[in-house]
């Protein structure tokens, strides 16, 4: 079921399946920032990455000596949210834990994604509410994927990223199995910009994990049009394509994928989340024209 939300600025629909944003109009000029999900290409728009993000070393979830099948980013992309509540503006989903989940990930939870148009930005919540006797352990994150270029007729090398502060980048290379493999290799970003090329993403996504800008901006030399997304509270943040696809991937992690070679228990893992008995975690994420 498709849920769509508008203000004067955006226009923006939601798919109950994964909760996922699949539209994102900016009004004004009428673009449509979404990435359309083709089929032939990479068939999402922005799946919602829970209780993991990345892969796990034999797509097994260790928890207290246990191992789970779970496949790369988790389940919540594939599953069917509820829709709790919506009006013009926002809308909440839901997915709590079910027979299924406990087969793939033993703890007692709900998730949820809240949505909400803000003037001309997109505010995107995820919260996490611990169900269960026990602390859970989870990652969470978003995974974007916007149209660039913006309009016919533009070349995918006009555009850029645009980082919020100058600093020193590294990106955490992956294995053809997309596992750490503990190497980094510097990223470079003259006056802030990572230019856009076709071969940029040839070896799997770039993965920060010590960044110290918290939005990042996509823009071209051709005009002044711009999207960006701020994530001030996620530590981690992957930036993808699909080599010759006509989008970018933008996506903010509380979490990332294992490292090769060390197949760890849940509560060991990099950069996880602990959430008590009764507590509830919210983190939240934007997209602003």
């Amino acid at each position: 079921m498709i849920t769509s939300l508008e203000n004067d600025h955006i226009k923006v629909a939601i798919d109950t399946k994964g909760a996922q944003l699949s539209s994102f109009i900016d009004k004004a000029t009428g673009i449509e920032h979404m990435w359309q999900a083709d089929e032939k290409v990479w068939p999402w728009h922005a799946p919602n990455l829970f209780p993991i993000v990345g892969g796990l070393i034999n797509n097994e979830l260790l928890v207290n000596g246990e191992k789970y099948a779970m496949s790369r980013h988790g389940f919540a992309r594939q599953s069917e949210f509820f829709l709790l509540e919506s009006d013009e503006a926002s809308a909440s989903y839901s997915l709590p834990n079910c027979e299924n989940t406990l087969k793939v990930y033993p703890f007692k939870f709900d998730f949820q994604i809240l949505y909400h148009l803000i003037d001309n930005a997109l505010r995107i919540t995820y919260k996490v509410i611990n169900l269960d006797k026990k602390s859970i352990y989870f990652s969470v994150g978003g995974h974007p994927a916007f149209n660039v270029p913006f309009n016919k007729g533009e070349s995918y090398e006009d555009y850029y990223l645009e980082f919020e502060t100058e600093e020193h980048f590294n990106t955490h290379l992956l294995s053809k199995d997309g596992f750490f493999n503990g190497v980094t290799h510097p990223v470079p970003t003259p006056n802030k910009k990572l230019y856009l090329t076709r071969d940029l993403f040839n070896d799997d996504a770039l993965v920060f994990k010590d960044l110290k800008s918290r939005m990042i901006t996509i823009k071209s030399d051709k005009h002044d049009q711009t999207l960006a997304l701020e994530f001030p509270h996620f530590n981690y943040l992957g930036l993808w394509a699909k080599p010759g696809a006509d989008f970018v991937c933008i996506e903010p992690w509380l979490g990332c994928a294992d490292t090769e070679g060390k197949h760890i228990d849940i509560k060991e893992k990099e950069a996880i989340q602990k959430l008590s008995v009764g507590h509830v975690f919210e983190s939240a994420y934007f997209i602003c024209l």
